[in-house]
């Protein structure tokens, strides 16, 4: 149960968190690349026109290719789930617990200090569940990181739980 988390306070909902289960998760990011890739904004219409240019293309000159059989691909997601460093952000389960209109910060407790952010700057945290394919049982069971990557060297460790104020 230490690697039970709880977001409570002032909030319409308590949300339980269970890092254990986020390497399933699909909003999984990789922690190795995500603060060092570049952050792209595009015309989403542009970026399709250009995808679909570049596979016509590619018939014409080449003939169809049929893509690798899902076998090799899942083979090379599990080896990716079991090695890699990944984190998850932390939005989708601040807006799940509902903050109050009147909340204004987030408490992060830790087995030594609690540490008090805005919301708003909480909104953009990633949680840090597995270093190496292995959970953060000595100093987690989540590192908090910020959006910018600036504590990418030094998180926040030794989590036990969150509160909104």
């Amino acid at each position: 149960m230490e690697n039970i988390l709880t977001i409570s306070g002032n909030v319409k909902y308590t949300i339980t968190l269970d890092p254990g289960v986020w390497i399933f998760d699909d909003r999984r990011v990789d922690l190795n690349t995500h603060f060092t890739q570049v952050k792209e904004i595009s015309n989403s219409n542009e970026a399709y026109t250009k995808a679909v240019s570049k596979h016509w293309d590619r018939e014409i000159m080449e003939g169809a290719i049929y893509p690798p059989t899902l076998k090799t691909e899942k083979k090379f997601e599990k080896e990716k789930v079991l090695t890699g460093t990944f984190g998850i952000p932390f939005k989708p389960f601040l807006l799940n617990s509902e903050p109050a209109p009147d909340a204004k910060s987030l408490l992060v407790r830790t087995t030594t200090e609690e540490i008090e952010f805005p919301l708003e700057t909480a909104y953009n945290f990633i949680l840090g569940y597995s270093n190496n394919g292995k959970p953060l049982t000595s100093d987690g069971p989540v590192h908090i990181y910020f959006a910018d990557g600036s504590n990418k060297d030094n998180p926040i460790k030794d989590i036990i739980g969150f509160t909104i104020k």
